[in-house]
């Protein structure tokens, strides 16, 4: 699958709302990509196109991966990052090439998305990739526009650009980087993931069944063929404040001093799409959520049995977990929930459920609460614990309390619990 090929499937499946008339990236096609949900390709954003909310649900995403909602989390669980990774000697993301005299962010459609968006627009569907004493990286980070060829960058310590960046700033050295905008989407979902270091590309390749092809930048970054690629360098020492920007709370995130990225040359194909993700969008959502799942998946399954989890998103794709279990033995809910909150300490809160009930459905999760569950004894309250930077009720120091919910049936009552149902009629 390319990135074009996928928006072609989506049209060929009347899942794409293309909007013709000349929009502005200036909130107007943020705005619009927010109405409709669905992916939505803009033919002319002051005469460039893009697309959002590309991987904006999960059947999207499930389509991508080839199976159902119901079976990702399955399909992701028994993934390595053993894939083949190629690396070819053309691209056709090198159709155009612009030098640095002439690099100018301005003419790309990088969005401004909500009315206290810091700096001149940001990149948010930006694969950073780079490389240093060995060690390679491919990250989805947060790239606000400070001028014509000049990024801030969110460096989320102990992430691996983080510590990459921190190696060779160390020693004064830039760090050569290259940004990629418009790849197939299964890699830009494998850089999404939590996976060993320099194995990004490999895992989209187990994901896709079939070899990542690589070209190598002038500056000897190794990417994917897309749409755009930004190629530079993240100064060892500069700063600048980068924020405010929303997160995926719909709250606006603290301001920081960030480190810069220069953009020392442009790679684009003839008549690029770009790519825009909606800060706090559905997309935006699960491309942070989903990859988490099968940590939780796997470390449940350690200590009972487990059938499927999903991070929710009405809990932001990131601080709520329902788990759904096969229950053996008073107990193994309250298992799982610690395993959960070990496997992603982002966490708030956890929701543990039998298999009869659909947690895709948030009616049946409250349902389960209702009827299943006794406050003093089904519910548990750990206080002063590391959570989510994003999380707005947080400490300062950034701890919280998080509390886990045992919905799942008394065994020794099962009866009791059981529900109805209507019978099958007789033809």
């Amino acid at each position: 699958m390319t990135f074009r090929g996928f928006i072609d499937n989506l049209r060929k499946n009347g899942r794409l709302t293309e909007i013709d008339r000349s929009v502005s990236k200036e909130y107007e096609a943020p705005i619009l990509a927010h109405e409709n949900k669905g992916p939505v390709l803009f033919n002319n954003v002051d005469g460039s196109k893009a697309i959002m909310n590309l991987l904006g649900s999960r059947e999207e995403l499930g389509a991508m991966l080839g199976v159902s909602k119901e079976e990702i989390i399955q399909r992701l669980a028994d993934i390595t990052p053993d894939g083949e990774v190629v690396v070819v000697k053309d691209s056709p993301t090198k159709e155009v090439v612009v030098e640095e005299k002439d690099v100018d962010l301005f003419k790309l459609p990088i969005m401004k998305h909500f009315e206290k968006d810091g700096g001149e627009g940001y990149i948010t569907a930006g694969i950073v990739v780079s490389e240093y004493e060995g060690e390679k990286n491919a990250s989805i980070h947060r790239l606000m526009v400070v001028d014509k060829n000049t990024l801030a960058a969110r460096l989320v310590p102990p992430r691996h650009t983080y510590v990459i960046h921190k190696k060779a700033s160390e020693k004064g050295e830039k760090l050569p980087v290259a940004i990629v905008l418009g790849a197939d989407p299964v890699i830009t979902y494998a850089s999404t993931t939590r996976v060993p270091l320099s194995k990004e590309f490999e895992y989209a390749a187990a994901l896709r069944g079939a070899p990542v092809e690589l070209f190598e930048c002038s500056n000897g970054i190794k990417v994917p063929h897309a749409e755009y690629v930004l190629e530079g360098y993240i100064d060892p020492a500069e700063r600048v404040p980068e924020g405010p920007f929303v997160d995926i709370t719909g709250t606006y995130d603290h301001i920081r001093p960030e480190p810069v990225i220069k953009i020392t040359k442009i790679y684009h194909r003839k008549d690029p799409i770009y790519h825009g993700i909606l800060p706090a969008g559905a997309e935006h959502l699960l491309m942070m959520g989903v990859p988490y799942e099968p940590k939780i998946y796997k470390a449940v399954s350690e200590v009972t049995t487990v059938s499927n989890v999903v991070l929710t998103e009405g809990g932001c794709c990131y601080l709520h977990a329902v788990v759904q279990i096969k229950k053996q033995t008073e107990g193994d809910a309250k298992n799982a929930i610690m395993a959960a909150f070990a496997a992603h300490t982002s966490l708030k809160h956890v929701v543990v459920v039998d298999e009869d009930i659909d947690i895709f459905n948030p009616d049946d999760v409250e349902f389960a609460i209702a009827t299943r569950v006794k406050g003093d004894m089904d519910t548990m309250i750990i206080t002063n614990v590391r959570g989510s930077s994003l999380d707005p009720r947080g400490a300062p120091d950034g701890t919280t309390s998080k509390v886990g919910v045992d919905a799942t049936k008394v065994l020794a009552h099962k009866e009791d619990f059981e529900r109805a149902k209507f019978p099958e009629l007789k033809k």
